[in-house]
């Protein structure tokens, strides 16, 4: 496998190849010359695509590494004149170490508890209460929650699934509890001062007061399907059950939450950044979209909101390789690749962009493309993501499942637009 820095290389190749067969397209050009160009150009891509996710495994197996070896780290044992010993303050390293190794003695022993050593039940138990499980109660009701590790990877793996659940593009809340959240809004932008006659009183006509709206989130909720998994498999010291887990239960999380934080309708789920956006531009064409209906969509958004470190473009893979194409007046393509070696994204009109392939593809009557303050978008979490784990039901298998709770909502409509395509 070729190095990361090799694939970076290759990729900037990819991306000189493809505009060099574009550029060669010019008035003059034949149609069956022109078709030609086109076609390497769309081969080129798909390398290109291709290439970037071996980029983006090779760079999230080197992230996992990391996290990895700073996971050993931290529970590492203590040697005999270390700083901290087991037992000493809250949430030590020492305690969640002990509390995973009692959690998958559990699992290797089918759920069952009777196995473990007293000091194991007491601190499962003691971590049944602190931390959360998916039903309240006994042991036998509910199972242990997971440790609290495979809790963070859950999330760090529903990021990759999903730009609405991240909270480096939207505006990210979690809370402790479920209790309807409220939130002020105001609108001021159409009020200013006016000059004062010397001598004369100031207006009390009511004109300068603030009027307040509110958007208020929820706290619904999404669980995967049960998945099953094997006795011999859990006992099976050297199988990455972690990573497992993170995959199979995170990715079916991090899919439904992208879907209705983007397309949610409001009413019973959340209310999806897609419904809650304004029109900012109506394509001319159902099937195509233009240059300069980007710059207007993105004119369309006002200036404070364009100034903001969370204003992004979001549209579907599909979109992206449209778009890749365009070029302004004098030329110059739209999109610009980024430099992963000082995170630096690629670029659309001088903002970067999130693929979201929870967005509707270009097509008749379809909003193809958002633009604006994404961190005007509000996610509201409670708590971590939950794992429950149920053995009688399943036996000799052990079942486990995934929870969350969770609500979207824009909290300012003007803050992001979307372009239309026309019904045909």
């Amino acid at each position: 496998m070729p190095s990361l820095t090799e694939l970076q290389e290759k990729r900037g190749q990819l991306v000189t190849q493809a505009r060099e067969a574009l550029d060669a397209i010019t008035a003059n050009t034949d149609e069956s010359r022109a078709a030609e160009l086109e076609d390497r150009h769309d081969k080129i891509m798909v390398d290109f695509d291709k290439l970037e996710k071996d980029i983006a495994r090779e760079e999230r197996t080197a992230r996992i590494e990391k996290e990895e070896a700073e996971r050993r780290e931290r529970n590492r044992p203590l040697n005999p004149d270390g700083e901290t010993r087991s037992g000493e303050g809250e949430g030590g390293g020492d305690v969640q170490a002990e509390y995973r190794d009692a959690f998958y003695a559990c699992m290797r022993d089918g759920g069952s508890v009777e196995s473990l050593a007293a000091e194991q039940r007491d601190l499962l138990r003691r971590g049944h209460q602190e931390l959360r499980v998916q039903i309240a109660g006994t042991a036998s009701a509910g199972g242990y929650t997971v440790p609290k590790d495979l809790a963070n990877e859950i999330v760090k793996t529903m990021k990759d699934w999903g730009p609405m659940y991240d909270g480096t593009i939207v505006r990210d809340i979690t809370t402790g509890s479920g209790n309807e959240f409220d939130i002020p809004t105001n609108d001021d932008t159409g009020n200013s001062a006016s000059a004062l006659s010397e001598g004369a009183d100031l207006p009390d006509d009511n004109s300068g007061d603030l009027e307040f709206g509110q958007k208020r989130l929820d706290a619904y909720v999404d669980a995967t399907p049960w998945v099953k998994l094997s006795f011999e498999l859990l006992q099976d010291s050297v199988f990455n059950l972690e990573e497992f887990l993170a995959e199979a239960l995170g990715e079916r999380l991090g899919r439904r939450a992208n879907g209705r934080l983007t397309t949610g309708t409001g009413t019973g789920q959340a209310n999806g950044v897609l419904t809650a956006s304004t029109l900012g531009k109506t394509a001319a064409s159902a099937t195509a979209i233009a240059a300069d209906e980007l710059i207007e969509l993105q004119h369309s958004v006002r200036a404070p909101y364009r100034r903001s470190p969370k204003c992004r473009w979001m549209f579907a893979d599909t979109t992206l390789l449209a778009i890749r194409k365009l070029k302004d007046g004098e030329g110059n393509y739209l999109w610009t690749m980024g430099d992963v070696r000082v995170g630096a994204p690629s670029m659309l009109l001088d903002h970067p962009y999130s693929i979201n392939d929870d967005v509707p593809s270009i097509a008749a009557s379809a909003k193809s493309i958002l633009f604006g303050d994404f961190s005007r978008y509000w996610v509201r979490k409670v708590g971590s993501p939950l794992i429950g784990t149920v053995r009688e039901r399943f036996w000799p298998k052990v079942g486990m499942a995934g929870l969350i709770r969770y609500d979207g909502e824009l909290v300012d409509s003007i803050a992001i637009k979307h372009l239309a395509q026309p019904a045909s």
